[in-house]
């Protein structure tokens, strides 16, 4: 019996949905939320690209969250940046992404809700790249759904995803800082190709994972 409030398990290939529970209700997404903050980088930066940390993008964010140890005007690039934001889950990566991208956050979220729109996520609302709990900040197990087929699609995303561990530079330390995929499907279920976890009190667990095998790929969400 599967006890999430939603769920869907979706053909990566046709879109056909071979599973479904609740999938146009309204929940929180919490860090899957990330998913559209990773795939709008993939399509819009090349993965060499310098980001800065600004004050805001470090110290705006609870620190009781997930982050990754950064001070502002660090600098990583892009895919260093990708890399702490999918393994790690850092929120303080999220916005300073956003600022790269969209030269401050609202601006960033305005093009999430029109990539959104574009994939056909029309119960879909993003009021942050991270997933901190706001009371507009809802999607669907079918919007993810869709958001996440056309993400597995990208390719520097897909190798993102699907990276168990990796390292990446830590400033004025002679050691990196060390990120390992909260996605442990990748470790313990053969065929997994990632995607995303997410956690708050109010969304409760959530999940987005995809899965190939025998020439067959599924992507599929549960939420709550």
């Amino acid at each position: 019996i599967l006890n999430a409030r939603s769920a869907i398990l979706m053909d990566a290939d046709s879109g056909a949905i071979l599973y479904a529970k609740n999938i146009h209700q309204q929940e929180y997404p919490a860090s899957t939320t990330k998913i559209l903050t990773t795939l709008i980088a993939s399509e819009r930066c090349s993965m060499d690209e310098i980001v800065d940390f600004s004050y805001d993008a470090v110290h705006d964010i609870d620190p009781g969250s997930n982050h990754i140890a950064i001070d502002p005007g660090e600098q990583l690039t892009m895919e260093e940046m990708l890399y702490g934001l999918m393994l790690r889950s850092g929120n303080d990566a999220a916005v300073a992404i956003a600022e790269h991208i969209g030269g401050s956050v609202p601006q960033f979220v305005q093009r999430m809700n029109a990539r959104a729109a574009e994939l056909g996520a029309a119960n879909t609302h993003f009021a942050n790249p991270n997933g901190l709990p706001d009371d507009t900040h809802v999607t669907t197990a079918y919007d993810l759904a869709l958001i996440a087929r056309a993400a597995m699609g990208n390719e520097a995303f897909r190798r993102i995803v699907s990276t168990r561990s990796a390292q990446i530079p830590w400033a004025g330390r002679t050691y990196s800082r060390q990120l390992r995929n909260k996605n442990r499907l990748l470790e313990t279920y053969p065929g997994a190709t990632g995607v995303k976890t997410g956690f708050t009190s109010r969304a409760g667990r959530c999940l987005v994972f995809g899965a190939s095998r025998d020439g067959m790929e599924l992507v599929g969400v549960v939420l709550n």
